[in-house]
């Protein structure tokens, strides 16, 4: 059946169906309810893209004086939901407020990303303040209370922080790109010291996630970056152990909010992640294959953020062939990764048009 055909055969079919009421529908999808309209958000939907973002962003002066005023990034975690009425908004922040938050420096170079001062060793992370640590994150709370007032009653307000390979790969090797190459080597040369370290960022990361949950998020992702330059012998150890650590003490303080795992490029161990870690539903990137997935967990993805960039028949094409596949299972529409900064606002807009007017085998 020609493409355009299958896409007006959806719709139509769309129209004559009045789907149940749900309070927060990407809520009810992480906890395994299959819908006839697929929630959707994206990866970094608030963000450079979008113009008025760029205008606040500007007034703020840098990019961390937006994560730590509230109202600012109140806003701009808003301004998505006005534009394309996505069913969650993610908090604005970012996955190195952390590190921060516990006395390593943090700058964002402007054309560069995020600059740190790399850790000599392994063991200098027992020398950083814990004893600041909520007092500093304070702003970050402050602001989910004020998108606590502000979502509309039927939006899931999503916490999010770095899963601690990923924010081991910064505090290690002090800015972002390329293969992490001193990290690698500090694991690989102190395979205790290294797992040590990890536990340790696990600990801090579950009591920021339980603050966010505390002062209002309705559920949190733990983002994984760079969980695919894992060696597959260290995956257990670098990646599903830590993680399954920090979703423990979640469910010890919050044992109904669902917790979404996104281990960017974890290929083959997707389903060990999913099996192993206890997460409620499993974000995939581009190059994963929806069908091949479990399929007792929720899934969230995974559209080529290039192919949203490009637009047109290529984005449509590569979104419907995402929702036949994740037809009858629990499944929030999502990127691979984040929006691309050079995307047209007018290609989310359509994007998500053709998400919410697609209606789902039930």
């Amino acid at each position: 059946m020609p493409y355009k055909e299958t896409m007006q055969t959806k719709v139509a079919h769309s129209q004559t169906m009045t789907p149940a009421v749900i309070e927060k529908p990407m809520l009810e999808a992480l906890k395994g309810r299959v819908a006839p309209r697929a929630p959707i958000w994206l990866m970094r939907q608030a963000g450079r893209y979008l113009p008025e973002y760029c205008a606040l962003r500007a007034e703020a002066g840098s990019f961390l004086n937006l994560c730590y005023n509230p109202s600012m990034a109140a806003e701009i975690t808003l301004q998505p939901l006005r534009r394309y009425d996505f069913d969650a908004a993610i908090l604005f922040s970012d996955i190195l407020v952390i590190p921060h938050a516990l006395g390593q420096g943090l700058a964002f170079v402007e054309g560069e990303g995020p600059q740190l001062p790399p850790l000599e060793k392994l063991s200098d992370i027992e020398n950083l303040d814990m004893a600041g640590f909520e007092q500093k994150l304070a702003p970050v709370y402050e602001t989910i209370q004020i998108l606590k007032r502000e979502l509309a009653a039927d939006k899931t307000l999503i916490g999010f922080a770095g899963a601690p390979w990923t924010i081991a790969c910064y505090m290690l090797h002090g800015r972002g790109g390329g293969t992490f190459d001193r990290t690698r080597q500090m694991a690989a040369a102190d395979p205790a010291g290294f797992q040590t370290f990890l536990m340790h960022i696990a600990d801090v990361t579950a009591r920021y996630l339980v603050s966010q949950i505390k002062n209002g998020a309705d559920t949190v992702q733990l983002f994984d970056s760079w969980a695919g330059l894992v060696p597959d012998s260290d995956f257990e150890s670098h990646i599903i152990a830590p993680t399954k650590h920090i979703i423990d003490k979640i469910r010890a303080a919050a044992p109904d909010v669902p917790i979404i795992g996104f281990p960017r490029q974890a290929g083959k161990h997707y389903a060990a992640y999913a099996h192993e870690t206890g997460i409620s539903a499993l974000g995939l990137d581009p190059q994963a294959d929806i069908q091949s997935m479990p399929k007792n967990i929720c899934l969230q993805g995974n559209l080529d953020p290039e192919k949203l960039l490009a637009g047109g028949d290529t984005m449509r094409r590569a979104a419907l062939d995402i929702l036949q596949a994740a037809e009858g299972r629990p499944f929030v529409f999502n990127l691979g990764h984040g929006v691309i900064k050079e995307t047209p606002p007018e290609h989310v807009a359509e994007l998500a048009a053709l998400v919410r007017s697609y209606t789902r085998t039930v």
